[in-house]
């Protein structure tokens, strides 16, 4: 078979991604920060952009939202439907690794779970991970914005007067920079050592000098490091307490029998140094917390109208306005000489009115988009998540006329603000888990997490409810699931299993008779 050059018509179709559609493609991603960061780099860069000053207008009220009416229909649309009043956000999940106080998990020495505040605690909170880190809410946003020096200057301050030795103090300089807001060493000091090329036996030495400073237990690096060098500052670090902060895995799996056998203690003492442990600051940064949060600011309200229905409306403050300057395009074009000014011109002039026009196809496609998560997800906004509805991109897609990608870009980073609260418009998007008689509708897999919660929140401690039991109880309201799914969803709440839940609960039944006992 000879090889020979040859020449063949063929055809087909191919979709050129020309810059201006890229752009728009890029627009319908962003959230509104990214938008308005991208505007104003655009309103730099061309001279035939300005700001719109005559739409800078404040946030209108729910009474004036309710009646406004928006002549070209992009701001609001509104539609039919069932309504109620709107009922009290959903609870947040709850547990208990003492009386009143969340559960929590401790691996090797380490609590990365949760454990909240006790009678005498000055703040359990979400704990530090593997690694040293913390993360989750600790001090109010108020307190934490109110403080006016940060952590990092407080202990410079201190490591000045602790380190008079130059070089120490650029090793104290280096570590400080590692602590996180919470107080812990983020980093490795072995390869701090290595980069500055000193020996560890110095870095030790330095990081004990920081460790001294104020907020006691600032600069550790696990956990178990804080609480002893609060202990030690308090004289309670003796060989007893020393076998509790060894132990607290023990602790974390709420093992009461074999903690108190490694502690070597009677159960009175040891519930008496558990109180004490839990007194103590496991974030001791988060005092000077000085970390501004940035809110959630809602691409698109909805709220109930009289009628029964939804009122969606976009949040005209998160839109961009920009216009085109006609007039001074129409005076400096009758002014440019060379072919070079003009072509210049005129790509600005086209590159403008592209912008205007992405921004106002931007605004049309997220209320058409939110408008259809709305219809399908009217059960929701007026009884709770337990109907919540299992659907999917191409749910919407369909409905609406669009590509499943475009929902998929003009869902991210967008937030619907509803009588339930503040909601990413992905969050609406469940799978669905088929119903055990095969007939009914499916439910949303957000639904039934729900429903799990519900039911370990309402079991009491001589009835604990096992996965197995679980799946049998959510079998009888017609829910199929699988026993692996329950502890999925059980895992992925942070609910303890029910073993460990047994325990809790038993321990706070015995506090409360102790109570009472007290008290007669």
């Amino acid at each position: 078979m000879g090889l020979s050059p040859k020449l063949e018509m063929r055809h087909g179709q191919q979709l050129v991604m020309t810059p201006q559609l890229q752009q728009a493609i890029r627009l319908l991603q962003y959230s509104n920060i990214e938008l308005a960061a991208f505007v104003e780099t655009e309103l730099e860069r061309n001279p035939l952009l300005e700001h719109d000053q005559a739409d800078d207008f404040a946030e209108p009220s729910p009474e004036a939202v309710a009646t406004s009416d928006d002549s070209d229909g992009l701001a609001a649309l509104e539609f039919t439907g069932v309504s109620t009043a709107a009922e009290d956000a959903i609870d947040s999940d709850s547990g208990a690794l003492f009386p009143d106080a969340t559960p929590i998990e401790i691996t090797n020495g380490e609590l990365p779970g949760q454990i909240a505040d006790g009678p005498q605690s000055s703040g359990w909170e979400t704990l530090i991970q593997r690694n040293g880190s913390t993360e989750g809410d600790g001090n109010s946003p108020e307190d934490q914005l109110s403080g006016a020096t940060s952590l990092k200057d407080h202990l410079l301050m201190q490591a000045g007067l602790a380190l008079p030795d130059r070089i120490d103090h650029l090793i104290g300089t280096h570590i400080i920079d590692m602590v996180d807001e919470a107080g812990y060493i983020d980093g490795d000091l072995s390869a701090l050592a290595e980069k500055l090329g000193v020996e560890s036996a110095r870095i030790e030495r330095v990081l004990g000098v920081l460790q001294g400073s104020d907020p006691t237990g600032v600069c550790a690096r696990t956990l178990a490091e804080c609480l002893k060098l609060q202990l030690i500052e308090r004289d309670r670090y003796d060989p007893i307490m020393a076998r509790l902060i060894d132990n607290l895995a023990l602790l974390g799996q709420h093992n009461i029998p074999a903690l108190r056998r490694a502690v070597g203690v009677d159960a009175e003492e040891l519930a008496e140094m558990i109180t004490e442990l839990r007194a103590l600051e496991p974030k001791p940064g988060l005092r000077f917390g000085h970390v501004m949060t940035q809110p959630v600011v809602p691409d698109v309200y909805v709220r109930a109208t009289r009628d029964g229905g939804w009122h969606v409306e976009l949040n005209t403050d998160t839109l961009p306005r920009v216009l085109v300057n006609r007039s001074y395009y129409a005076v400096v074009s009758s002014t440019a000489r060379t072919a070079n000014d003009k072509g210049y011109l005129l790509d600005c002039l086209q590159s403008a009115n592209w912008l205007v026009k992405s921004l106002d196809q931007r605004a049309r496609t997220i209320l058409k988009v939110a408008e259809e998560i709305v219809r399908q997800q009217d059960a929701f906004l007026t009884y709770g998540v337990q109907h919540l509805r299992p659907i999917n991109l191409k749910t919407v897609a369909d409905k609406i006329k669009m590509h499943e990608s475009t929902v998929s870009r003009v869902t991210s980073n967008k937030y619907v603000s509803t009588p339930r609260g503040i909601f990413e418009l992905k969050y609406f998007f469940t799978s669905a888990i088929q119903a055990a008689d095969g007939e009914n509708e499916a439910h949303s897999s957000e639904a039934v997490r729900y429903r799990i919660k519900q039911l370990i929140d309402a079991e009491k401690p001589t009835a604990i409810l096992s996965d197995d039991k679980i799946v049998d109880k959510l079998k009888q309201q017609g829910i199929d699931i699988a026993r692996r799914t329950v502890a999925k969803y059980r895992e992925g709440m942070r609910i303890s299993s029910s073993v460990q839940r047994r325990r809790e609960k038993m321990m706070g039944a015995d506090r409360d008779r102790q109570k009472a006992a007290a008290h007669a």
